[in-house]
Formats: C-alpha cells, structure tokens, sequence
C-alpha cells in the first residue's frame, strides 16, 4: 500500500507502438495502482527511459457493474492493458466494487473534539486515507493528529505568522507544506516532523498553496499578486507566474500535473503551463473578486466561485488545453 491509498501489483512488460505513442517507441508497464477515491487505476510505465503515469478513471463505478465487460472495454481503449494483464486489472477494480460496498450505507457522528491550538484555526487538511490530519492556526505553527487516537503527533513550530494554508503531498501523504504570513512555505516531514525547506521569495502573505499530484512540485499564491512554483527536492524556485493585477487567492493543478489555475482578487482565472510557467488562458466574466477555482477531475471543466454571488463553469471547448 502507497501512502494508504494505492495498492501496487508489479508488472512488466514491453508494447508495440500503438495510437498515443510515437512509431518505434518502447512502452514498458511498471506497475498497476489502485486508486480507490474518485475510483480508478493508475499505470506507471516507461517511455523513452522515463517513468510517466496515466490514469484510467471509473467514475461511473458501481457493486453492479459487470467487471468483464468493463475490462474489455478498457481493453479496447488502453493499449498498455494486454490480454496478459486482464486478470489483474479485474481483481483491482473488484477491490474498488468491495471498497465502494462498505460505505453504500455509512453515516456519520461526532467522533472526537481536539482542543488543537491556543489561538483560532485557519485551515485543515487531511492525507488521502485518512489516518491523520493536519491543522493550522493564528498561533504560527501547524499540527499532525492521528485520527484514530487523536494524538497530538508533531508540532510544527518555525514560522513567524500565521500559517493560514496548509497541504498534505496526496495521495503519497509523507510531506506537508505550510504557507504563512511571514510571506514563506516551508515544505515537512510527516514522519520526522523535521523541515525540509523553507521557500522564501514572496513579498507578501501566503494564502493558498497546493502539491502537483507527482509531488514534485508545491505552488504557492500570494497577496503580492505573483504565484510561485517550487521544486520539492532541491528547495529552488522553478517558476514565478506573473500576470494577475490583485491578490491570488486560490490555485489548483489538473490531474496531470501539467496544467495549474489562479483565482484573482483581479477577477479572473488564469490557466497556467506548470511545465512551462507561461500563461495559456485567462477565464474573463465575474465582476467581482474570485474566491475559488479549481478543475474537475477529468480537466473538461474549471469551476469558479465569486464574491459577485455566481458560479461559472467553464468547459475545455472554451479554452485551449
């Protein structure tokens, strides 16, 4: 099990250039994991001496669905997935169907109150199983809670402000960052409690922050109008993203990771290349500030939420992905 939320079955295997790939290209599938929330089944595999991922999305998942005919469907669709590999593929989204039972009838109650910090919360945030949680707060650090005992497990203690957004690096769930209004982020260890890195460079609060899904890569938004890419190994700032005339208040990367979107104080979202740090799209429309935005799963759609009172959903049609 990978952080609690994927189980792995390795594989290994060489295909044939088929349809997404370039003629002559070796594609060899590493392994198979499980995704159990939105229900799905990631493919690690090799192209061209790199290790990418791609998903295979079963939203419309139910106990009822009829597991063969879903395989040969995905068969059919996904070249990577040999008759060889049928039986594996049928055994993990069996899992999902068992996983998707156990909760068709659950309900929920109050299970424990923590008396968490001296001072108000700002943010929560849990990993992708569940199994602790971090909580944030006006008394500038961050705590890590077992949620099972309610265990205080580490104080994250460093900042000079308020720590006012934090993240779990989910689904992998081993690092937390913590963005502050002392205008840093520091990137942690869940195990150790230890810092990594503190990111500097921002001149002004930290309000939103967010880990592309490889985790390799946390963004940053700010009141100083700039959002920030920041490399998780080396500590390095990989991108500023320029463009907004106002705060940036909430940002998000696709399920990709190749793709990141800013809401703005300014009245816009931007649709930014995190690869790239150039901007793609700007979303005009609101008449007032914008106070969320992020991606469906798929990346078909962005939704946004304004201080104008309205929601607007804009599809892939509209702007170039």
């Amino acid at each position: 099990m990978r952080a609690g939320a994927f189980r792995c079955l390795a594989v290994s295997m060489t295909t044939k250039s088929v349809g997404w790939w370039s003629p002559g290209e070796r594609m060899k599938l590493k392994s198979l994991l499980l995704r159990y929330y939105p229900p799905g089944i990631m493919l690690e595999y090799e192209k061209s001496g790199q290790l990418k991922t791609k998903s295979i999305d079963l939203l419309e998942l139910h106990t009822s669905t009829d597991v063969n005919a879903l395989v040969e469907e995905i068969q059919k669709a996904e070249p990577l997935i040999t008759a060889s590999r049928a039986d594996q593929v049928k055994l993990l989204i069996q899992r999902l169907q068992n996983k998707l039972g156990q909760y068709s009838n659950h309900k929920f109650y109050l299970f424990k109150v923590l008396r968490a910090h001296i001072l108000p919360l700002t943010n929560v945030a849990l990993n992708k199983s569940g199994s602790c949680f971090i909580t944030g707060s006006y008394d500038r650090t961050c705590k890590l809670w077992d949620t099972a005992s309610g265990e205080e497990l580490h104080t994250l203690e460093g900042h000079r402000n308020v720590v006012y957004a934090i993240a779990f690096n989910n689904p992998y769930g081993d690092k937390i960052a913590t963005g502050s209004f002392d205008k840093t982020c520091k990137l942690w260890s869940v195990e150790t409690g230890n810092c990594y890195h503190t990111f500097r460079g921002h001149t002004a609060e930290i309000v939103c922050l967010s880990f592309n899904p490889q985790s390799t890569l946390v963004a940053t938004g700010s009141m100083d109008t700039t959002a920030k890419l920041w490399d998780i190994q080396n500590g390095e700032e990989v991108f500023t993203l320029t463009g907004h005339s106002a705060e940036i208040i909430s940002l998000s990367f696709n399920t990709s990771g190749n793709r990141i979107i800013t809401g703005s104080f300014d009245h816009t979202v931007t649709v930014w290349g995190a690869d790239t740090g150039r901007k793609v799209y700007t979303l005009i429309g609101h008449c007032a500030e914008i106070s969320s935005a992020l991606f469906s799963w798929d990346c078909s759609l962005i939704l946004t939420g304004s201080m104008d009172k309205t929601c607007m959903v804009s599809s892939r049609n509209i702007f170039a992905l």
